[in-house]
Order: C-alpha cells, then structure tokens, then sequence
C-alpha cells in the first residue's frame, strides 16, 4: 500500500517538473539558429529541444538500418541464420533478462515469482538446457513436485545436463523416502561423475542402510581416489564395512570367507573392538588360540573392553577359575588400575571363591566411578564373607538405581545401542558408535529409589538384626538377578555373555 503510494507521488512530481520545464523554456527568450543552404532557420527553446530529440532517434535507426544492411549482405552470402539472428536479438535479450530474474527469485526464496520468470525465459530463449534447470527448481520451491520431476526427465534426455536430471530425480527420491530407487539413482550419477563429492556421501549412506557393505566398500574406494577422505580415516571404515561382512561368522553355516574377513578388519584396524572380538572368535573356530590371544591383547593395549575379555576366556572354556585367573595375567597385567581390568579381576576372583582379593582388586572403583555392575560385584563379595541378607541387599538396591556405566553410544545423536553396529539404529548415521560413558544420565527406577531409604540402611548398622527384605525388581528397568546371591556372577550388561561360570 504504501509502495504504490509513493510510486503515485514520484509520477505527480515527474509530470509536474516537466510542466515547470516546458513552461520555461517558452519564456526563455533566444534560441537556436541553423543556415542551410542559404536559407537560415531559427528554433526557439522547446523548438530546439524537440529537435535534440528527434535527432537522436534519428541516428539509432541508422544504426538499426545499417545493421538489418549488414545480415542481409550476409544472408545474401550465404549465412542462412542472419537475418533470423537480427529478428531474434531483441527476444534473447528479453529472455536472458527474465532467465537472471528468475535466479534472483530463486536464491530471495519467491518460488512463484522464480516460475513465472522461468517459464517466460522458457518461452522466449527456446533453450532448454539453460532454463530447464530453473523451472525444476522453481516448481519445487513451490511445491509443484510433478512438474519439478517432468522437468528433471527432460534433463535427462540431454547429454549435457544427464547428470543434473538423474541428480533432481535422486534428491526427490530421497525426499519421498524411496530409498532403493535413489540408491540405484545414486549409482548411476556417481558412474557419470566418480569425483562428486556429495553422490558419493549420499550412495555411501544408502548402501550401509541397506547392507550393501561390498558396494559401500567400493564407494569408500572411490572417496580416497578423489581425495575427498583422508587415508586413516579410510583404513577405519573400510574396516567396519569388513567387519560388517564378517558378521555371523559364529552362525552354524558361517563361511570361511567371513571368518577371513573378520581377519582383514582387525588388520586394517587393531583398535577397533568389535573386529578384534569377532577376529578371535575366527580364530578360535579355526583353531589357533595363539592367534586369538595376540589379536586381543594388542586391543586390550589400546582400549580394556567387557567383549574382548568374554572373547579371552572363550579361548579355554573348560578351565579350572585358578587357571583362569592364571591365564588372564596375560590382559590383567595390562593398564592393570583401568576400571575394567580391577572389574575384571574381580569378577574372576568371586568365581575362585578368594573374596578377599576380589575386593583388594574392586579397590576404591565403587566410590570413584560407580555404576550398576560395581555394586553387585559388591554384594556378591558381601555374600561370599558372610555378611547379612540385609547388606547385600542394600548393595543391589544401589545398583538399581546406579547407572550402567560405559556403553555403545552414538557420537552424532548420542542414542544408546544395545550392541555396536556400522549404522546407528536411530539416526541412520555411519561409524558413529563409540564406547564411551553416557553424557545425559539414565533415569533411575522409581521403585528402586522409593525402595533405597529402606534398604540402605542396613549398611550404616549392619549389627542391629538381620531383617527380611524383599526386594521387587518387577519394574526395574535394569534387572539384577538374584542368583547373584549364590555367587553365579552375571554382568549387569544384558547383551554381554558373563566372562567366567562358577565351575562344578
């Protein structure tokens, strides 16, 4: 509204000067004479100026007449398209103005206005693989999908703008969340354009969401040829997708292919804990226990980890729990005051029934860093010396409540997964999953702190009477089993297999 209203002041204000101006230049008295041929003209002011003007249109049809001169002596020469080029200057002109128009609308975000530029550049260029482009663009940023993709199969059609096509196509595909179609989209872009940096992110995404690790692999190839993915960065994915190949090489029908590409994943990276556990296993199912072991103390070296200690004792699954205490030296000794090494040696010595030297090994781990497996390693020393029903249950109601200590969490949505995986199971994002101490805290079991005043009692006077406790576990969401009394230690983790059985 108030646009148009200081458009109509400025066209008041021009009109009205000219009247001043003309009205001046009647009553300015002078002027300007011209002598031709004898005869001598004189023009007054307003006469003077309309004769300025007159000339200068003058020369620009000269100029406009010598030019259309020009094409025909061409045309007449033989170049067919001359004359049609004059004619089409001005139309060109026209649709260029309207195909910059159209970007500018484009990058401001007024979708409409960019379409109707683009249609009109369209119409007047008569070019195809320039305005294309812009009106796929500018249907979509106004929600014209169906037109946008009429658009993109135009392109496609043309070899010079093939690639643009089947790109547009693979983005609305995505969009819609037909994730097949534009991984096969996304396959043919990348076979036109092996350097494009984002086909390759968005082939290398799709091919892990659908298990395709053979072609995510050749991907993976692709990005560190083009230089687009640093070297070590490269050994590190190309050994999840290999250990992602390997996976169920513990199945009944597992090939020995899996097993050797379990082998090449802990090669091309020893620190990664999944491809050092399933490495082992391969080698325990191949029989060389040697090769087991050093494949898992070199990973031991680099990070103690629950899954590589269950893998070590799977390595001599019949031994006595001295034996075993004897054997697992060869990790204990090892970042021997690391939490999982002291938690480790703990759990081995409640099973060889030596309480006391369970608890020397758990040390002051409780009160450093205290989590749901640390207490009920506790309650089993304090059953296994003898102390009260009351005390131990006090140390499970801790670990109710207690967080569950380092898990599998995702770097980029920090979700918490049950096990490692290549893909996170909630953002879908790649090698993302680290071992790593939850930075948000777990919500506590409102049974378990209700219960806790009660409970932990017992601990401060343990000398008063023993009293009977029940502890309901029905809504916890962490449970602990109570055959933990009878000094069967299982691990709090619900996805890992205990590292050592009490023997018959």
């Amino acid at each position: 509204m108030l646009w148009s209203l200081f458009k109509i002041l400025v066209f008041v204000a021009i009109i009205g000067l000219l009247a001043v101006g003309a009205g001046s230049l009647m009553e300015t008295s002078g002027g300007i004479q011209i002598t031709a041929g004898g005869t001598e003209y004189t023009l007054g002011p307003l006469q003077s100026v309309i004769a300025l003007g007159v000339l200068v249109f003058a020369v620009w049809l000269l100029f406009k007449l010598l030019t259309l001169l020009i094409a025909t002596l061409k045309f007449l020469n033989g170049d067919e398209t001359a004359l049609s080029r004059y004619f089409d200057r001005s139309r060109e002109q026209r649709g260029y103005q309207a195909l910059s128009d159209g970007l500018m609308a484009l990058a401001s975000g007024e979708g409409r206005v960019a379409l109707n530029k683009a249609t009109k550049a369209e119409r007047l260029l008569n070019k195809p693989e320039l305005t294309n482009l812009l009106v796929a663009q500018a249907a979509e940023m106004n929600g014209d999908t169906q037109k946008a993709a009429d658009t993109y199969k135009k392109l496609v059609t043309d070899n010079a703008t093939r690639f643009v096509g089947v790109r547009g196509i693979m983005k609305q595909k995505l969009a819609e969340g037909d994730d097949e179609t534009a991984r096969k989209l996304a396959e043919k872009a990348l076979a036109m354009k092996p350097r494009h940096l984002e086909t390759q992110d968005i082939l290398l995404g799709l091919q892990t969401k659908a298990q395709d690790w053979a072609g995510a692999r050749s991907t993976l190839t692709a990005k560190l040829k083009s230089g687009h993915l640093p070297r070590d960065v490269f050994k590190r994915r190309d050994a999840v997708l290999a250990l992602s190949e390997a996976k169920g090489i513990l199945d009944e029908n597992a090939t020995v292919e899996q097993q050797e590409r379990a082998i090449e994943a802990n090669r091309l990276s020893p620190d990664l804990v999944p491809a050092a556990a399933m490495a082992a296993r391969a080698y325990i199912e191949k029989g060389k226990p040697r090769n087991a072991t050093k494949i898992l103390k070199k990973a031991w070296e680099v990070q103690p980890h629950p899954d590589l200690a269950h893998v070590f004792a799977e390595i001599a699954p019949d031994e006595t729990p001295h034996e075993r205490i004897k054997r697992f030296t060869a990790l204990t000794r090892i970042h021997p005051e690391n939490m999982e090494t002291r938690l480790i040696l703990a759990e081995l010595n409640i099973v060889a029934e030596d309480f006391p030297e369970a608890r020397r090994a758990l040390g002051d781990v409780v009160e450093k860093q205290a989590d749901a497996r640390g207490y009920t390693l506790m309650a089993a020393i304090e059953r296994g010396e003898g102390s009260s029903d009351a005390v131990v249950q006090g140390w499970l109601a801790k670990a109710l409540t207690a967080p569950r200590g380092p898990q599998w969490v995702c770097d980029n949505c920090h979700d918490i997964q049950p096990e490692w995986a290549p893909v996170c199971q909630n953002c879908s994002s790649f090698d993302t999953l680290s071992w790593q101490t939850p930075q948000t805290p777990e919500i506590a079991s409102a049974t378990g702190v209700h219960m806790l005043p009660l409970i932990v009692g017992a601990l401060e006077d343990s000398s008063e009477p023993e009293a009977e406790v029940e502890v309901e576990v029905e809504d916890v969401e962490e449970p602990v089993d109570p055959e933990i009394i009878e000094l069967d230690v299982e691990p709090v983790r619900p996805d890992v297999e205990p590292v050592v059985e009490k023997q018959a």
